[in-house]
């Protein structure tokens, strides 16, 4: 590793000096011989710069990017567009930060674009506070279930099996440190089966999750759901895709309390599968239990508007007993990226993105089942995901589509046992007309 470290020989001496030790092995005078490495890391020789630069160039290669494959996999990361702004913007070093700031009143400038994206994230949900992002999805939908349980003070929580699976993973991780239980619902027809949550809701459950649209791409019924859960004094928590809700209504018009979602979409490259951010909005009621910070508006002394952080609950800055998560990074950056989307798209933008998604990925179920080679899975009203049953084998077809620098769909077998033909694809509006019909051309083909 020595040849990669820019340390002369003196300066490592000299660092070695001030900490009062004599090499580097005495820093690890804690760790047992026994289970030190006793060889040098498998690594190269280092390489000149130009050399190493077309070596690693060589290895990129071997990936599969959006800028020159065709891509129409979806199930939880989509490949929208990203207005050049959102890169400019966040390129400035003042942003390049996660973290919240320790003496955060000091930094107006990141708590402002704080305070801009919370409020986007409100107006979009028609929820009354949002914290400051999240990891991702998947732990905003399992602290909103932590949170839940902690406000009804009862112990259980009820999914559909048509959520997200790797959410539904992170979920029971969650729930098994902290002591609740996740019950599972099963499908009907592509969507929740309503009269197995009747069946299995309890006295005991804290909230009701439901995702809309669902994993399989189905539009899914919140209010229906939201009146069993209340019935119940359940809170219900919807998991949202945020560029659906220019066109479909906001959980917090369907009676949801919290709403949280994955906010890759908004702004946010695909990037290998991260970093991303989570969402996290609820009504103000709940506000006190909400995990993470929220940052406020105010004025100064001399009646300039000004910001400042208004909830810290987790447990660096309040007692460990009190603290609702032990959630640190607040995604700044990610949530960021949204802003500027969000503000750069605007209502209209926004809305004509979800309005061109939809459409072409209607489009796309359409032409594909004229081929003969598909029939639906469901018959679901569908967002920009669907889910087809092909007559061969799901991984063979991606697997040639590749070699056509085409990202075929999901294979849905991988995580649903009874739908080992299905194809779960996601068409957005980057997807042309000659895009799809190259598809369904190829799919023919082979």
């Amino acid at each position: 590793m020595s040849a990669y470290i820019p340390n002369t020989a003196s300066q490592k001496h000299k660092m070695l000096s001030e900490i009062g030790v004599a090499s580097v092995d005495d820093l690890f005078s804690d760790i047992p011989e026994s289970v030190r490495l006793k060889r040098k890391l498998d690594l190269p020789e280092a390489k000149p710069e130009m050399e190493l630069v077309r070596h690693m160039s060589q290895m990129a290669r071997k990936n599969c990017n959006t800028d020159e494959y065709t891509c129409f996999l979806g199930a939880g990361a989509y490949d929208h567009y990203i207005p050049s702004v959102v890169r400019h913007i966040i390129s400035r070093q003042e942003f390049y930060t996660a973290y919240t700031p320790y003496q955060p009143e000091i930094s107006q400038g990141t708590l402002q674009a704080i305070f801009e994206y919370q409020t986007m994230i409100c107006r979009l949900t028609g929820m009354d506070v949002s914290n400051a992002s999240m990891y991702d999805g998947a732990s905003a939908l399992a602290e909103a279930a932590s949170m839940a349980c902690s406000v009804t003070r009862r112990k259980e929580v009820l999914i559909p099996e048509c959520v997200h699976p790797e959410y539904r993973e992170v979920l029971s991780t969650y729930a098994r440190f902290a002591g609740y239980k996740v019950v599972v619902s099963s499908i009907k027809d592509g969507r929740t089966d309503i009269n197995d949550i009747e069946s299995k809701i309890s006295d005991d459950t804290a909230a009701v999750i439901i995702q809309n649209p669902n994993f399989f791409g189905a539009i899914e019924d919140i209010e229906e759901m939201e009146e069993i859960a209340h019935k119940n004094k359940s809170l219900v928590i919807a998991c949202c895709d945020p560029i659906s809700l220019a066109i479909l209504k906001s959980p917090g018009e369907a009676g949801a309390d919290i709403a949280v979602g994955e906010g890759q979409s908004l702004g946010n490259p695909l990037s290998y599968g991260g970093p991303y951010l989570g969402f996290f909005a609820a009504k103000k009621e709940l506000m006190r239990k909400m995990p993470g910070r929220i940052v406020g508006e105010t004025v100064d002394r001399e009646g300039k508007r000004g910001f400042v952080l208004t909830l810290q609950t987790r447990e660096q800055h309040i007692r460990r007993e009190k603290a609702t998560s032990n959630i640190c990074s607040n995604q700044s950056l990610n949530a960021l990226s949204a802003a500027v989307y969000l503000t750069v798209m605007g209502k209209k933008g926004l809305k004509e993105v979800a309005l061109l998604s939809a459409q072409k990925a209607h489009y796309a179920y359409e032409q594909l089942i004229k081929t003969g080679l598909f029939e639906p899975a469901f018959n679901m009203p569908f967002f920009r995901e669907f889910v087809l049953r092909y007559k061969y084998d799901v991984a063979e077809l991606n697997k040639k589509l590749i070699e056509k620098k085409i990202i075929g769909g999901y294979e849905l077998g991988k995580t649903y046992p009874d739908l080992k033909d299905g194809w779960l694809l996601a068409v957005t509006e980057k997807r042309t007309r000659e895009d799809i019909d190259r598809l369904v051309r190829e799919v023919v083909s082979l």
